[in-house]
């Protein structure tokens, strides 16, 4: 083989029980995420609101973000319920560049998978701890979730991983709502099939273990935007795209047909601030069909403290060092605009 073996690395369960989660945090989690299920049962007219920055760089700017969210989601209690994004691996397209804080805990120092599984437990437990929020990441890596699974309150399957059969098959037995984005060529059937593999039973090697999982009633849609086969960005969150996935719903026999609209991405041609916008179109075509009020579960943003991002190593506080984001001002309007508009 091609590879050096460098060290073997402590399970997940060694892991956790040296970072344990105390049970005033586990209760604290257990009731958010019945609020989150109650969303996407319809049992909750509550908008979610899965937001963050594109990438959790460093301990203490994300934790100072997520306090503010927690200040910001007792203002909007009654109409919004804010899921927090700490997203700790990054998906490259070319496998260049930053790839999240499982990789560089320190992204000014070399990779570091023993320290970075460590630091993401650790925010993750700091961020529960110290505002109740369970939180977001995505399921890059399937066979790392039982890391933080007595942590996240919500996961999402990227773009480039929907097709993937691993990544199906392990969200089939995940117990929290998971979203399955549309592959970046856009096609539906792709997420629509990833959907229904994922509601699914199945039996297969997780882990070196053989298991049975009883599938995850959860498991929804996440709109992203696509690229054609000439690189040209194309969005997929009007009023049109989204009566067209109602169709698909009523069509599948899924159960609890929901989407969360990504309103980066693809959908924004990575033009971040048009995130409002794009936001308030969502909840304008809401008001027009009765279908697709009750399918649009919520929304997608990526926001940090500051606008916009910066290289690795310029060192400003709370700004984006991968994808673009909304800076808190912009965030702390949108939020509020958002809840009046409801």
């Amino acid at each position: 083989m091609n590879m050096e073996f460098l060290r073997k690395l402590p399970i997940p369960m060694d892991i956790k029980a040296e970072y344990p989660v105390s049970p005033a945090a586990a209760l604290a989690k257990e009731k958010r995420d019945r609020e989150i299920a109650d969303v996407f049962e319809g049992k909750s007219d509550r908008l979610i609101l899965v937001i963050g920055p594109c990438s959790a760089d460093s301990e203490e700017p994300v934790m100072e973000y997520i306090h503010r969210l927690r200040t910001l989601q007792d203002q909007v209690q009654e109409k919004l319920l804010i899921i927090p994004r700490i997203y700790t691996n990054k998906p490259r397209t070319t496998g260049e560049g930053y790839k999240g804080m499982l990789h560089q805990p320190d992204p000014n120092a070399r990779p570091d998978m023993l320290a970075g599984l460590i630091s993401i437990r650790k925010l993750h437990i700091r961020a529960l701890t110290e505002t109740g929020f369970g939180c977001a990441d995505e399921m890059l890596y399937p066979e790392n979730h039982r890391l933080l699974n007595d942590l996240l309150s919500y996961a999402a399957v990227g773009a480039r991983s929907v097709e993937n059969q691993q990544h199906r098959l392990t969200a089939s037995g995940l117990n929290i709502p998971i979203g399955m984005k549309n592959p970046t060529g856009g096609d539906l059937s792709v997420m629509m099939n990833a959907i229904r593999a994922a509601q699914g039973s199945h039996t297969f090697i997780y882990r070196g273990w053989e298991v049975h999982s009883k599938g995850n009633p959860l498991s929804h849609a996440i709109l992203r935007g696509y690229v054609d086969r000439m690189g040209r960005a194309h969005v997929n969150y009007h009023y049109e795209d989204l009566r067209e996935l109602a169709e698909l719903y009523a069509a599948s026999g899924l159960a609890n047909p929901a989407v969360l609209i990504d309103t980066n991405h693809s959908n924004s041609g990575k033009m971040w601030a048009e995130q409002p916008r794009i936001a308030k179109e969502v909840l304008h075509s809401c008001r027009h069909s009765s279908d697709i009020k009750r399918l649009v579960k919520g929304l997608m943003i990526e926001s940090y403290l500051e606008d916009g991002c910066q290289k690795i190593g310029e060192g400003v506080f709370g700004k984006s060092i991968t994808d673009p984001c909304l800076g808190w001002q912009k965030t702390e309007k949108l939020v509020l605009d958002l809840a009046d508009l409801l």
